[in-house]
């Protein structure tokens, strides 16, 4: 039971009235209004801005948009579910629900448990989200991190929402750096055998993770590969190094409980079929389009454009499309750039059925951002979107001090030492309490604090908490039903208590936050909710030390003991449930 939704339908409805009377245009667009919490709860439960999004529709027929607000209050305060409808200002509306309404929204808790908040199936069309994709040289450091954390938690937060998710792995498994790790790999290879590489030199991969793929490839191939010329041994090595990473960077992930459902190989868009590869059909495409001709790119002007050469070459007409200045496709060499790979890549996810496309990159990426949504603009006709979000850097810390780099990965520390250290829990929940586009400091002692400065275990011990009243409640009253049908029949009028009818409003909410978030695609919504959410909760009880009459469980009343631990097992299902879409566990007990 959505409250806010439930209203939202109610308002149009009034507004349908008002347009059937000639008021009001028939082609208003009610997804502009939004019903939502006020700023101020001594405001109301609810608050509407319908007046004021349709002030200037409303002008021919009311005097100003508090004219139109008043009219619409007047209805509202009919309405069997208000207790009071009031005009603020210059025509915001403030809703006061009756006590009712809230008792229905637990019991709705109480009857959906896990499901509740959760979207039904959507006809729009199934999502890609791509994430963490990066080059597989190596294992994952703690700023691939918070690309997966993230990337994993926004496809929770959709599939949770209603949408059909695919999550994706893009393999950077062609260029440059892939025959880096073949010659770092090979180099490996010759120590395993015995032999003294010294050093290892700069431009090669140094990390420690690479002897392993060294000694492999020695089992395999025993002392053959070294009789062999390098263009014949580099492919074999590379091949062989990939995969190797391709594991590890699994395993990475999967210390995070982190699963893809696709793993894209961008090798595979440059291999022939049927007489042309993807990248030159997705070029003749857009050439047949227009979109593609032969130039010169003019010098840049205060800026670096990396990909900028003085010549005539082949390039796609981005600005068409919103994009600074058009983008070359092919290399002096003839090669194809990566963006020509990427316009490639992103065709091929169209024509896999995603009309939406998510991808989550690092912020030193940002300059990409608008060539490729123009591309996905072309090559779909329009009828695809490509949304980008960016991960910020992560400083990693201890009390304070920066951390130093690992001796494993060679220069940077690994994922899966740091989950290691602290937990998934800690890691995945810290990534996520801050906006994704935002700089993420990382404290390797402070995630693991037992204190209310430590969000993940502020929220994770709120559910504790709750589960805990649940227990205490049975030892005291051994008789007291708590299946949730016996709870939504508690007498829920008993929560008259202001801390009592702050967590109903906050439980209330839950919808509300699952459908904006997806909508704007920011899963840290939900963890700033759930700490919001936890921090009414540890409130309230704390009431209860000072106040008897507050507290959960009262042996001398069974009735009102009932509707206290119906209460708290709405509360830990939300909680349990915005956790689980952030991949975070919900502890029953904490120690």
């Amino acid at each position: 039971m959505d409250v806010f939704g439930v209203f939202h339908r109610r308002i149009a409805a009034l507004l349908a009235d008002i347009i059937a009377s000639k008021r009001l245009p028939a082609d208003l667009d009610f997804r502009r209004f939004v019903v939502e919490p006020p700023r101020d709860w001594s405001h109301g439960d609810l608050a509407c801005n319908v007046a004021m999004v349709f002030a200037r529709e409303a002008k021919v027929h009311f005097a100003n948009p508090r004219q139109l607000a008043v009219e619409i209050a007047a209805r509202l305060a009919e309405d069997p579910d208000v207790a009071q409808a009031e005009v603020a200002g210059p025509g915001f509306i403030n809703i006061r629900l009756k006590p009712s309404v809230f008792a229905d929204v637990l019991r709705a808790v109480l009857a959906e448990g896990p499901n509740f908040g959760r979207g039904a199936l959507e006809a729009e069309s199934p999502i890609n989200v791509e994430y963490v994709s990066v080059n597989p040289t190596g294992p994952l450091h703690v700023g691939h991190g918070r690309g997966a954390v993230f990337g994993d938690a926004l496809s929770n937060l959709l599939a949770f929402s209603g949408r059909a998710v695919t999550r994706e792995y893009y393999i950077n498994d062609a260029g440059a750096q892939v025959d880096i790790l073949a010659r770092s790999a090979f180099r490996r290879y010759r120590e395993a055998l015995g032999e003294e590489i010294g050093p290892i030199p700069e431009g090669l991969y140094p990390g420690d993770y690479l002897k392993a793929v060294g000694t492999a490839l020695a089992e395999r191939h025993g002392r053959d590969l070294l009789s062999k010329e390098e263009a014949e041994w580099l492919p074999i090595v590379r091949s062989f190094a990939i995969d190797a990473m391709m594991e590890m960077i699994r395993g990475d992930l999967g210390a995070l409980n982190i699963r893809h459902e696709v793993f894209f190989s961008e090798r595979s868009l440059t291999t022939p079929k049927n007489g042309a590869d993807a990248v030159q059909k997705a070029i003749e495409h857009l050439r047949q389009k227009g979109l593609i001709y032969q130039g010169r790119l003019a010098p840049p002007k205060g800026q670096t454009i990396e990909d900028w050469e003085d010549r005539e070459q082949t390039l796609f007409r981005s600005t068409a499309f919103g994009d600074d200045v058009d983008r070359p496709l092919m290399k002096s060499d003839g090669s194809y750039t990566y963006f020509a790979s990427d316009i490639a890549y992103h065709e091929s996810k169209f024509h896999r059925g995603f009309k939406t496309m998510i991808d989550v990159w690092g912020a030193d990426h940002a300059g990409y951002r608008k060539r490729l949504q123009a591309a996905v603009a072309a090559i779909t006709d329009g009828q695809g979107s490509l949304d980008i979000k960016l991960c910020q850097l992560v400083k990693l810390m201890r009390e304070g001090e920066i951390v130093k780099m690992s001796k494993r990965s060679g220069d940077f520390v690994t994922l899966r030492e740091i989950v290691d250290e602290v937990g998934v829990d800690a890691v995945r929940f810290i990534m996520l309490f801050r906006k994704n586009d935002a700089p993420l400091d990382f404290d390797l002692a402070k995630v693991i604090e037992q204190s209310k400065d430590n969000p993940v275990f502020y929220v994770q011990y709120a559910h504790a908490r709750g589960s805990s009243v649940m227990r205490q409640a049975l030892a005291a009253l051994p008789d007291l039903a708590l299946d949730r049908a016996s709870l939504a029949a508690a007498p829920l009028d008993l929560l008259a208590d202001h801390g009592e009818a702050a967590l109903l409003k906050f439980i209330a909410q839950f919808p509300r936050i699952v459908e904006s978030a997806s909508l704007a695609h920011e899963p840290h919504r939900i963890a700033f909710y759930l700490h919001e959410l936890a921090s009414a909760f540890h409130a309230h009880w704390n009431k209860g030390k000072d106040q008897p009459q507050l507290r959960f469980v009262n042996e001398t009343r069974p009735d009102l003991t009932s509707a206290r631990v119906a209460l708290v097992a709405a509360l830990t299902t939300v909680i349990a449930s915005g956790l689980a879409i952030l991949g975070v566990s919900a502890p029953a007990e904490m120690r």
